[in-house]
């Protein structure tokens, strides 16, 4: 039987952002798991304060209810830190790893400062609108808001159906998690690092950083693509993670990449 690939959503929007990748996997003969995380979606928020230890979690009860045991697991963004929290509190599930547009570090002292101020203003109706119009167009490219016109309408319509208190919640665990790297650099499974050359919110640095970490890890750099590289690409996504799974059941290294993304160094 094929190992799972669990893809994890980013904040504000749900599993719906994975259904193109998801549909291409498939197609491959991928087993493919969608879960919302919590709060999003179908599923609830968890009883006690905001914490991505919690989410990863929650995942795995679903992976247990589902007869799952070892998982790979691919997360862009918030998806990306629950994988981390995921492989610091299960590392002997996880078989392989894809973090896209997600960073190894905490926050620091004002970034996690803004992300409690955001956590606020997201609870006024009277606010809400025009913040969720502010700060949805960074989430992609510029390459891709020219050429894919509706595109950030979707994803300003996504984001303002997420329940406020549930996007609240999920900024108030993201600014609360732990560093990552010492797991990343326990983890010794097939990695990838994924950062789109347009991302106005992970840096290039910030991504070598993270695969720098894992031993048997790689970035890759999609050009033209912003943070939210699954709904921006999601052929050349499904390539990376198809090639990732291939590697996981091989154990061989330098797998062949065929989805237009180059391989960076740091």
């Amino acid at each position: 039987m094929s190992l799972p690939l669990a893809l994890l959503h980013a904040l504000p929007l749900d599993s719906s952002m994975w259904e193109a990748t998801a549909r291409e996997l498939r197609a491959r003969g991928r087993r493919v798991l969608t879960p919302d995380l919590c709060g999003f979606g179908s599923a609830p928020l968890p009883p006690g304060p905001p914490s991505l230890d919690a989410v990863a979690d929650a995942l795995a009860r679903e992976l247990d209810r589902q007869g799952i045991g070892e998982v790979a697991l691919a997360g862009c963004s918030m998806g990306g830190y629950v994988a981390m929290a995921f492989l610091r509190r299960h590392p002997d599930r996880v078989r392989a790893l894809a973090l896209l547009a997600a960073r190894s570090t905490a926050d620091g002292a004002e970034a996690a400062a803004r992300r409690l101020r955001f956590a606020e203003a997201v609870l006024d109706d009277s606010a809400r609108p025009a913040l969720v119009a502010a700060t949805t167009p960074s989430l992609l490219g510029a390459t891709t808001r020219t050429r894919r016109p509706r595109l950030p309408a979707r994803v300003t319509g996504l984001a303002l159906a997420a329940p406020p208190g549930s996007v609240a919640w999920a900024q108030r665990a993201i600014a609360a998690r732990t560093d990552s790297t010492a797991a990343l650099r326990a983890a010794d499974v097939p990695a990838v690092v994924v950062i789109g050359a347009e991302d106005a919110l992970v840096s290039l640095d910030e991504a070598c950083r993270t695969a720098e970490a894992l031993g048997r890890g790689r970035l890759l750099v999609l050009p033209g693509v912003g943070h939210l590289a699954p709904l921006e690409a999601p052929e050349a996504v499904a390539g990376i993670l198809s090639d990732l799974l291939a590697q996981a059941r091989t154990t061989a290294e330098g797998a062949t990449v065929r989805t237009g993304a180059r391989a960076a160094a740091c």
